[in-house]
């Protein structure tokens, strides 16, 4: 922010009767302009956060592309601020509404396995994306956390549409605008038509599959993340796994979560 001191009183010529009656006319014309991007603008983005029903249209939210150093923090760090914020790949635009994170010396994450050709991409740049496959059906989209070489990553486990709707339904094969159609890991995936070449690719660069600033959530619950049995139990209890608190966008099971303060 920059302040200044009591500018001049400035001069102004006296325009003739007829050229500031087309001087108002052309702010009018941009005005109102200007006022139907902002509606349409806000009126997208408030869609996303309706309950079970989502008219949408093709209007892009307003957001920057996140800058490479917000994602270089622990991932337990960067699992919540990751709500509320915007998924953008050609048309379709999401909001993540649920995550959980995965950390170094995680029972739970893929690091455990060290650097191999499947997870070296977990062990890339902060911001770049990590998608695996996951039961040989569902690609799994990951935003990789903290610097490179550590091995950590947030899983988005849900989302809400903002815009591109007809794309999500036909990449989904559902036609429905229920909360189903992006409720889980494996949906978000292919709601964005993501395959394992995304992996490694720079989420803050614009183009392609970028993550959007967005309108932080009120509140957040939080709960022990999904389908680790296999881990430790210390691992399996923690409460690692976040959503956006009065959205119906989340995942099951919804029971174990609680609010987080």
């Amino acid at each position: 922010m920059t302040t200044s001191g009591a500018p001049k009183r400035p001069s102004f010529k006296r325009s003739s009767p007829g050229k500031k009656s087309r001087l108002r006319n052309r702010r009018v014309a941009a005005g109102g302009r200007e006022g139907e991007a902002e509606a349409a603008g806000t009126s997208a983005l408030a869609r996303a956060l309706l309950p079970a029903s989502v008219a949408l249209d093709a209007v892009p939210p307003v957001g920057r592309a996140l800058p490479r150093h917000f994602f270089e923090v622990d991932a337990l760090d960067l699992a919540p601020r990751l709500l509320g914020k915007l998924l953008r790949r050609d048309e379709v635009v999401l909001r993540i509404t649920e995550v959980e994170a995965y950390r170094p010396n995680d029972s739970a994450c893929h690091g455990r396995f060290g650097i191999t050709a499947r997870t070296a991409p977990v062990f890339g740049p902060g911001g770049h994306a990590y998608v695996y496959l996951c039961y040989g059906l569902h690609m799994m989209l990951n935003v990789v956390a903290d610097i490179e070489g550590v091995g950590a990553a947030v899983l988005i486990r849900s989302c809400s549409p903002v815009s591109g709707l007809e794309t999500i339904q036909r990449r989904r094969g559902q036609q429905t605008e229920k909360p189903i159609l992006l409720t889980g890991p494996g949906k978000v995936g292919q709601a964005l038509g993501l395959s394992t070449d995304w992996s490694n690719h720079p989420l803050y660069a614009p183009g392609g599959l970028e993550v959007l600033d967005g309108p932080e959530p009120e509140s957040v619950l939080v709960g022990p993340r999904v389908g680790i049995e296999y881990a430790s139990p210390e691992h399996v209890a923690a409460p690692w796994r976040f959503a956006i608190a009065g959205t119906p966008w989340i995942s099951a099971p919804k029971n174990t979560l609680r609010p987080r303060y």
